[in-house]
Parts: C-alpha cells; structure tokens; sequence
C-alpha cells in the first residue's frame, strides 16, 4: 500500500526558505484539508446518523487512537462534558499507553494489537456503542485490533485515516478516509493529517450533541459554568429568551444551574 501520508513533501530545502515562506507554504498547504473533508461528508453523514440512533438508546462514544491522533481524540472527548453539559463517560477517549502518553509518548504501544480492546473492555464497551478508530496512517496495530474486535462484538465503528486503501479503512464498518496530501514537513502527520481529525472530530461530536438535543437554536443551553466568562455568557443566553434583567437572569441561573433549566423554569411560572 503507497501510504500519501509517507510521501515526499511538495517543497524542499525547508531550512533555506525565509520565515515567512514557511507561514505561506505551511498555509497554502493547510487550504486543502477543509476541501479534502468535505469529499468525506457523504459517508460522515451515514457514520453520525448511525451513532445518533445508538445514543439516542443510551450509547457511548469512544474514540481510540495513538500518539496525535489519540490525543486528538482525547481533546474532543474532553470538551463534550464543558460544551454540552454532558456527564463525562458519554464520549471518551483513548491512547494507547494509556493517559501518560497524552504529554509523552509512550515508545511501542501503539504497536500491541490486543492492548486498544483490552482497554475498551475496562469500560465496558458493548454492542450499543459506537468506536471510532483514528490512525493517520491507518495501520496503527493498535486501532486495528480494537477496531476487528468491535465488529466481531456487533459495535458500530469508524476509522479515520489519510490514506486511501488503508488496513483501517477496511476494517472499519464507515470509512472516513480524508486524504490530504503529502505533508509540509515529510511524513510530519501531526500537521494536514491531525487537523483533518481534528475537523472530522468536531463534526462527530457536534453534530450528536445537536441531535441529542444540547443545543437550543444556536446557543450552548447545557454548557458548564465553570467559569465567569460562560456565566456571563449564560445570563445573556437567559435574557435572549426570556424577559427578565441581568440580576434576575443570574438569580435564576443560579438556583437552576443551566440555562437551559433557567429558562424552563421561567416559563412555567408565566404558563
């Protein structure tokens, strides 16, 4: 298999170029991945229609990976519980060498194909679940042994990966192959490769939480407020809604603890 995700940079003799060459380069090269995603929508579309019928049922997310990818996948697990108000074992993310390797990789464990699905099976993972495989390369041993284990299961699963034709690709039941091109810095997948994750991520994710109903119009009605800036963000949500003053918005806001139970709340008194 010719991995693109391998092949030879466009450009050469990177360490003579002025810095900001490398800014336009990098950038011209970056232009290609939102297009490069967009020919995968069609079959990310079938992927979340199937995952929402799943959670809709009370199914999980998982996101397995290794190194950038598994990292990527962690960073989006990790926002869905702040952005959505969702409890934290809804999406989840894991890397291989487990959460020590989200700051330093962890050398060969991305190369254990029985490891990904013994640590799936700590949390229980079953056949109303839904895994997504990420793998620049696609053939991280790691995800694939996950990945063949969850079909034998019955578990829905998806692979994310930058080389057509891929092991990963194969294996996984939705292929999300979004291939970009030869990186700026050779083999560097980290860059075109890990933002296209990146982007497939947050349409996985967003899209559900919309679908499961976490979002009202356009507004984040479940967020967390853990901070001042989201609380002021949520009492402008209030007053957006419902005729009431600062003081009154955070008055609800704080008895009911969302903006969504605020504004619920409110109206059921005026009914």
């Amino acid at each position: 298999m010719k991995r693109t995700t391998e092949s030879d940079s466009l450009y050469d003799q990177l360490e003579n170029m002025d810095v900001r060459s490398l800014l336009e380069n990098i950038n011209r090269e970056d232009a290609k991945v939102a297009l490069a995603v967009q020919s995968v929508l069609p079959s990310l579309e079938h992927f979340i229609e199937a995952s929402y019928l799943r959670m809709k049922q009370g199914g999980r997310l998982f996101y397995i990976g290794a190194g950038t990818s598994g990292r990527l996948g962690i960073v989006d697990a990790s926002e869905c519980p702040p952005t959505f108000g969702v409890p934290h074992g809804l999406v989840i993310g894991i890397i291989a060498g487990g959460d020590s390797a989200i700051r330093k990789a962890v050398e060969f464990a991305e190369d254990d194909t029985e490891q990904g699905w013994a640590d799936l099976m700590e949390h229980q993972i079953n056949a109303n679940d839904t895994l997504v495989g990420i793998a620049a390369s696609g053939t991280t041993p790691y995800v694939l042994g996950a990945i063949n284990m969850a079909r034998k299961e019955g578990i829905l699963t998806a692979g994310i990966t930058c080389n057509p034709g891929a092991p990963l690709a194969e294996a996984a039941e939705h292929s999300l192959v979004v291939e970009v091109g030869p990186e700026f810095v050779t083999g560097s997948t980290r860059m075109k490769s890990g933002t296209a994750q990146k982007l497939v991520l947050n349409m996985i994710s967003t899209a559900l939480m919309i679908k499961l109903g976490h979002v009202k119009g356009n507004k984040m009605v479940d967020m967390q407020l853990s901070n001042e800036k989201l609380i002021d963000r949520a009492i402008r949500m209030i007053q957006n809604e419902i005729p009431v003053s600062p003081e009154e918005a955070k008055s609800l806001l704080e008895q009911k603890g969302s903006v969504r139970k605020a504004i619920t709340f409110y109206l059921s008194t005026k009914a």
